[in-house]
């Protein structure tokens, strides 16, 4: 149990301004996502509690967003057990999103005025100049508001929270596997393209830049995460 503990603890921030059972929950949520407690491990409440000092409120009540999220199952007479993202998962994810960033983007690319292209070329221009200055939680910051953005624009809210909680799954593969400069660079660029193409109303161009884009992040992905199960499983 010491390991599971270890392995939370490492990811629970105290010092955040919200509320512990949310801590809770995000620290166990990124711990199962990052494969650092395997598949198949069971979590005690009690035992967990007892050795992180934490009362089981808060850790029941994360235990219980994890089982509706199907990151864990409670198995009767057993208890909470440990499903993860398996490498499935990811190809599943990835697929979902290569037709619905397609959808919203090209949507978008409908909808927008020359003031939200503006606003669009603004964020890349921002992104860029902090990756040369190798800010790299603000340029992954502006990763994540290019997408937003898009999907703001496209004016479709209920597809715009459905893939944002598909990406949240991997995110944390992104932040670790985009830390790179050169995989950086390579995906400001590709921010660079699909902005091009959007601004010049080039439909078929935009759909093979956005899957390209993708295939190329869930290699790297993959990668990671195969990466983590075998340090894990050492």
């Amino acid at each position: 149990m010491s390991t599971i503990s270890e392995a939370v603890g490492k990811n629970l921030d105290l010092s955040l301004n919200e509320p512990l059972k949310e801590l809770v929950y995000k620290a166990f949520r990124k711990t199962i996502i990052l494969g650092e407690i395997p598949a198949g491990q069971r979590i005690n409440e009690k035992e967990f509690s007892e050795v992180m000092n934490i009362s089981r409120t808060p850790i029941r009540y994360a235990l219980q967003k994890l089982v509706e999220e199907g990151l864990v199952d409670h198995v009767r007479g057993v208890g909470i057990i440990v499903r993860g993202i398996s490498l499935n998962d990811a190809n599943e994810i990835y697929a979902i999103r290569k037709s619905l960033d397609v959808l919203a983007t090209i949507t978008a690319m409908k909808e927008m005025t020359s003031a939200d292209f503006e606003e669009l070329k603004f964020l890349l221009e921002e992104t860029e100049r902090l990756n040369e200055a190798n800010e790299i939680d603000q340029v992954l910051q502006k990763f994540s508001d290019f997408n937003e953005l898009i999907y703001e624009k496209s004016k479709m809210l209920r597809l715009k929270s459905i893939v944002m909680k598909l990406r949240e799954y991997l995110v944390y593969f992104r932040d670790i596997s985009i830390r790179s400069k050169d995989r950086r660079d390579k995906a400001l660029n590709e921010h660079w393209l699909i902005y091009k193409c959007m601004l010049n109303q080039e439909e078929e161009q935009l759909k093979q830049l956005i899957k390209e884009h993708l295939d190329y992040s869930q290699t790297f992905i993959l990668k990671e995460m195969e990466k983590h199960l075998n340090e894990t499983t050492k």
